[in-house]
């Protein structure tokens, strides 16, 4: 019983240190009420335009492809060192090395397939070049 005791303890203090801090703060805070806290932005820039801004997609294709091949090195770094003692147990070379080429040849079939659709390729945007030739002019 005396773990749940604890437990209970450790409850009350997890959610009476942060609502203490926050009553804490709340009684000691200035007070000052001013318009620019309640602006979008408190940084005293007036806000221009709509909020909803379109960009390219590119962003986030570089990105996915990015984490797929972050991921792959934290797959192939525990196979890469599990490799000789695996050799060295008996285990033959093509059952060893196999399952990683198919998993390697999968990412590579997956890459050519992103290049072909034009996903690696860089677009520009017709604003950012808009604005360039203004600057030109």
């Amino acid at each position: 019983m005396s773990e749940w005791i604890a437990i209970g303890a450790l409850g009350l203090v997890a959610v009476g240190i942060p609502l203490g801090m926050m009553a804490v703060s709340a009684i000691l805070r200035p007070a000052v009420p001013e318009q620019g806290k309640r602006a979008t932005y408190e940084s005293g820039e007036v806000p221009t335009g709509t909020a909803r801004v379109q960009f390219n997609i590119q962003y986030y294709m570089v990105a996915l492809l990015f984490l797929v091949f972050d991921v792959e090195t934290v797959l192939i770094f525990p196979w890469a060192v599990i490799y000789r003692s695996a050799l060295s147990q008996g285990a033959s070379l093509t059952a060893v090395l196999l399952p990683m080429l198919i998993f390697i040849g999968i990412l590579v079939v997956g890459l050519v397939w992103a290049w072909r659709n034009g996903a690696v390729k860089w677009v520009k945007s017709p604003l950012a070049s808009g604005r360039k030739t203004e600057r030109n002019a």
